[in-house]
C-alpha cells in the first residue's frame, strides 16, 4: 500500500500517517506538508521513528510534487487553511490559494498518479444565514433545536447534506465548497475515484488548538494550565452547540471508506459526532473542570462574530448507512484523552497554549 497525505504533519494528517504505518508496516506512507501551522514540526520526530517519509512542500506549488511522480494507491487531501476567520479582516489570498488552488494542484497530481482521492472538507460549507435562522429554544445549559423548522436538510438528527449552501459561508467555507465541485468534475471527466467528507469539529490528543480552529482542545488545555477563557457571542453564556468527533472515530470511518466498494465518484458525506457526541461550550467547560480538576477565570462577550453560528450538529445518517459506521467516543472521552496527552507532554506543551 502506498499512501500520500497532504497536510501530513498536521493534527489529522499526522494521525492518519501514524495509523496507516501501523496498519501497513511494510507499506509506503508519505507526509507532505509546508509546516506552516504551529506544532506540525513536532510530528517529524515521530515520523522518523516510525519510518514515515516526509517531504517539505506546499500544495500551492505544483513543482513541489515533482519528486513524487509515481503511482500511489491513495491521496488523502488533509491540507488546509482551517480558520473560519481567514480573510475576514485581511486579504483572503492565502486561504483561497491554499484551499482552492492547492486542491487544484492535488487533483492534477491525483489525475495522473493516484487510485483514490479522499478529501477532507468541512461543515462550514453550509450557509451562515440559514444556520442563524434555525428555530432554537434556550435551555439551562444550551440552545436546543425546536421541533418546528422550515428549511430543508434539518431534523432532530441535525444538519444533513441537503441543507442550503447557496449563500455566504466565509472564505474558508467557500474555498472548500468550490474544491468539492472541482473534485466532482475531475471524477466525472477523468474517472478519478474520490470521496468527500464534510467534517464537523475534530478533536483529540495531538491537536494544537487555537481560538479560530481547534478551540475545544484549546479549552481543555487552558483548564489544564490554569489560563483564563472567554465565552464569545450569542449572549456570552456559552450555550452555543457543536458536535465533536474524536480523531480515532474519523480514522475508523476513513478505513471503511477506503475498503468500501461503493461508487466513488465524488460522493459527499457529513462526518461528525452527530447526535451521539455534541455539547454546548458551557457544558464542555463543566467537563473540563471535572476532568482536569481546575476552574479558570471566565469572562464574557455578548456580541457574535459575523461568521459564527449558535447551533450545529451533523446529521451523519448517510455515512452511517453507507459504511456501517457510527462515532463511538463521547465528548467526555475526548476531554479525558486530551487531558492525558497534556499530562504526558506537559513540559513540551506549556508554551503552546498561552
Amino acid at each position: 500500500m502506498k499512501i500520500l497525505i497532504t497536510g501530513g504533519a498536521g493534527f489529522v494528517g499526522a494521525s492518519l500517517a501514524l495509523h496507516f504505518k501501523n496498519k501497513y508496516p511494510k507499506g509506503r506512507i508519505l507526509a507532505f506538508d509546508n509546516l506552516r501551522r504551529r506544532g506540525s514540526e513536532i510530528n517529524l520526530s515521530k515520523f522518523k521513528e516510525c519510518e514515515i517519509e516526509f517531504v517539505h512542500g506546499d500544495i500551492r506549488n505544483p513543482a513541489d510534487f515533482e519528486s513524487l511522480n509515481e503511482s500511489w494507491d491513495i491521496l488523502l487531501e488533509c491540507s488546509a487553511e482551517p480558520s473560519v476567520l481567514a480573510g475576514i479582516n485581511s486579504s483572503p489570498k492565502y486561504v483561497l490559494e491554499t484551499n482552492l488552488s492547492g486542491t487544484m494542484s492535488c487533483l492534477e497530481f491525483a489525475r495522473k498518479h493516484c487510485g483514490l482521492f479522499l478529501f477532507l472538507s468541512t461543515s462550514r460549507v453550509y450557509s451562515i444565514a440559514p444556520l442563524r435562522e434555525l428555530n432554537l429554544k434556550e435551555a439551562e445549559t444550551r440552545f436546543k433545536l425546536s421541533d418546528s423548522q422550515t428549511l430543508p436538510g434539518v431534523s432532530s438528527k441535525g444538519i444533513s447534506e441537503l441543507f442550503p449552501t447557496d449563500s455566504s459561508r466565509s472564505f474558508y467555507g467557500t474555498s472548500k465548497l468550490a474544491s468539492e465541485y472541482l473534485i466532482q468534475e475531475y471524477s466525472y471527466a477523468y474517472g478519478l475515484k474520490s470521496l468527500i467528507n464534510r467534517c464537523g469539529v475534530i478533536a483529540g490528543p495531538g491537536q494544537y488548538g487555537k481560538v479560530d480552529q481547534g478551540v475545544y482542545t484549546l479549552w481543555v488545555a487552558r483548564h489544564f494550565f490554569n489560563r483564563a477563557l472567554k465565552f464569545t457571542g450569542f449572549g456570552g453564556t456559552g450555550k452555543q452547540v457543536r458536535d465533536l468527533i474524536h480523531i480515532a472515530d474519523l480514522i475508523e470511518l476513513i478505513d471503511k471508506q477506503i475498503d468500501s466498494k461503493i461508487n466513488k465518484q465524488g460522493q459527499t458525506f457529513n462526518v461528525g459526532g452527530g447526535i451521539e457526541s455534541n455539547v454546548s461550550l458551557l457544558e464542555f467547560t463543566h467537563l473540563c473542570q471535572e476532568v482536569t480538576g481546575n476552574s479558570v477565570p471566565m469572562s464574557s462577550q455578548k456580541e457574535s462574530p459575523d461568521v459564527d453560528i449558535p447551533w450545529y450538529i451533523s446529521d451523519c445518517s448517510k455515512a452511517k448507512a453507507t459504511f456501517d459506521w457510527a462515532p463511538k467516543r463521547t465528548v467526555k472521552t475526548i476531554v479525558t484523552d486530551i487531558n492525558q496527552w497534556l499530562t504526558k507532554n506537559k513540559e513540551l506543551l506549556t508554551s503552546s497554549f498561552e
